[in-house]
């Protein structure tokens, strides 16, 4: 493989299908983030650690009930007050956690000694106290965010991490007991490829509600997964993607019906939602960014990320024909913009190295009926 002028050689993929292969299931394809190297793995961690250290600037969204609610990010979030904003606080302390086995000591002990700061009992009481008279403060997406990063926490095997998961627990809670008294009055879901959509964030809460044994969520998660994409047919994947998407809105509920459906069930509900060929071809090629400056219209890295995700994760339940074209859609979208997550402005380095893991494969292990 030759080195190029314009990509780090540790962002250049390519792969190999045997002609007349004839597969059901096929491995998930590389990039992995087992292959990325301590190198690469470092400067996404460098990325993602000076990111949630920088106050400033800080997109704040808050509701001020009175003039004495009125503080800078790190009085009203202690933990997550970095990063741009809560959300990507939130998750880039996801990307520093999955990424700590990937990397040398010295990053290890530097991440170590920030969630050691950040992540304690009175830092928590705070975002707590804050979230109380907020019901829809963050919703859904960062929800989905911090029950991801609780449930990594439980998996994580940094010795500290149990701690680290039992400080973050009552956070945990109570996104978790939002999302269920929430679920029951969502009569429609949010089908925005931005913060909004409500299939992101149900992958992720499910996923947790399932590491967790909470069976009363991943039941009402299933009934509204059902309810709301259940009867999706011939998805116009054409409207796609919007100026500032992040996320595929069909991809990524394609993704929530993966996790919830059996796999004959997901089959039988793939062949009537698949959009027809000429849409589908819009899903598995990547998109331009024309400007990756602009804190809007970087979000397409993000969207290219995204659909590596989705492609990646979907490829071993979908037809085989399909399966090696969605996974060149992976290759072809990881090396348009896995660059991104540490070379471009900051209105994209505060948040694209989590979508970079996702890409990576880093929920690989994330359970589900059809993993």
């Amino acid at each position: 493989m030759r080195r190029t002028a314009h990509k780090p050689l540790s962002w250049r993929f390519g792969f190999a299908i045997p002609l007349g292969a004839c597969v059901t299931r096929v491995r998930p394809f590389a990039p992995t983030l087992d292959a990325l190297g301590t190198a690469t793995a470092g400067r996404l961690a460098a990325t993602a650690l000076a990111s949630v250290g920088r106050a400033w600037p800080f997109h704040l969204v808050h509701l001020a009930r009175a003039a004495a609610d009125l503080a800078p990010p790190p009085a009203l979030h202690p933990v997550f007050w970095g990063s741009y904003d809560w959300h990507s606080c939130v998750h880039m302390h996801w990307t520093l956690l999955r990424l700590l086995p990937h990397l040398a000591p010295p990053q290890q002990a530097a991440i170590t000694a920030h969630f050691e700061t950040r992540l304690t009992p009175a830092n928590v009481a705070g975002e707590v106290a804050y979230f109380e008279p907020r019901a829809a403060f963050e919703r859904p997406y960062g929800w989905g965010w911090l029950l991801r990063l609780h449930q990594a926490l439980g998996a994580s095997p940094h010795p500290a991490a149990a701690r680290w998961q039992a400080t973050l627990q009552p956070l945990a809670e109570l996104i978790a007991a939002r999302c269920l008294a929430f679920l029951p009055r969502a009569d429609y879901p949010v089908r925005a490829g931005t913060h909004g959509n409500s299939a992101f964030a149900l992958v992720l809460a499910l996923d947790w509600a399932r590491a967790n044994d909470h069976a009363a969520l991943a039941h009402a998660i299933g009934a509204r997964a059902q309810s709301w994409f259940g009867a999706d047919r011939r998805y116009p994947a054409d409207y796609e993607p919007g100026g500032d998407d992040f996320l595929s809105a069909g991809l990524t509920e394609a993704l929530l019906m993966q996790r919830v459906l059996a796999p004959g069930d997901f089959a039988d509900w793939w062949r009537a939602f698949v959009p027809p060929a000429p849409a589908l071809a819009r899903w598995l090629t990547p998109v331009a960014v024309s400007d990756a400056t602009d804190p809007k219209i970087v979000h397409l890295h993000g969207l290219n990320l995204a659909r590596a995700w989705c492609w990646r994760t979907l490829a071993p339940w979908l037809p085989p024909a399909l399966q090696p074209t969605a996974q060149a859609a992976v290759a072809a979208h990881c090396a348009a913009s896995l660059p991104a997550a540490t070379e471009s402005h900051y209105v994209g380095t505060h948040w694209l190295a989590s979508f970079a893991l996702l890409a990576l494969g880093a929920d690989e292990a994330a359970p589900g009926i059809g993993s």
